[in-house]
């Protein structure tokens, strides 16, 4: 940028349209800082991160965000985006969205009963089902995709169960969940 800085794109950053809505800025800055936290033990990449949030706290200010776009169209390095600038994909992101809340609150299930009686640390499927108000198809997909992801299994009695795996990835995303609300906390008392 200025001051002998190379460009930053910060659309490329989170992979958005330059004409995306803050709605979609959000739901872009949230899957890549939860993606890239430090705390996060799969894909964490602290660099990463920095340029999350940084490309994150200037467009979702609109008067630097304004000021940024002046300098972005001799700058722009792609024409595709993971996320759009709004349209009939918002239907699809609602739902993984959806379904990234109920794996999580899946596994957060399973943890409790893990820590609670340790002899038996299963639930039985359809109780579960039942507690998450989702149909059988549904959840059979988010049983295949948690069991898939080594975080989910079944026990010698057909319930259930979180693996350590599972447990480590309910610590991380807690951890995480916190980090971010203090992150945006200092990011709108800076922006004040």
């Amino acid at each position: 940028m200025e001051n002998g800085q190379d460009f930053v794109d910060y659309y490329d950053v989170l992979q958005v349209n330059p004409n995306c809505d803050a709605r979609i800025l959000e739901i872009a800055y949230h899957y890549f800082a939860k993606m890239y936290h430090p705390d996060h033990a799969e894909t964490a990449d602290p660099d990463r991160f920095s340029q999350v949030v940084e490309a994150y706290g200037v467009l979702r200010d609109s008067e630097r965000r304004a000021e940024y776009d002046r300098s972005y169209p001799g700058h722009r390095s792609r024409s595709d985006f993971l996320f759009p600038a709004s349209g009939p994909t918002e239907i699809d992101e609602k739902t993984a969205l959806s379904d990234g809340e109920i794996h999580e609150r899946m596994l957060l299930c399973l943890y409790k009963r893990r820590r609670e009686p340790p002899a038996d640390p299963g639930v039985i499927g359809w109780l579960l089902q039942e507690m998450l108000d989702c149909s059988e198809d549904h959840f059979e997909f988010h049983v295949w995709y948690l069991k898939s992801k080594g975080l989910l299994d079944t026990t010698e009695e057909g319930k259930l169960a979180v693996t350590i795996q599972g447990v480590d990835h309910v610590i991380a995303t807690s951890r995480t969940h916190s980090a971010e609300k203090l992150l945006l906390a200092r990011t709108g008392d800076e922006a004040d």
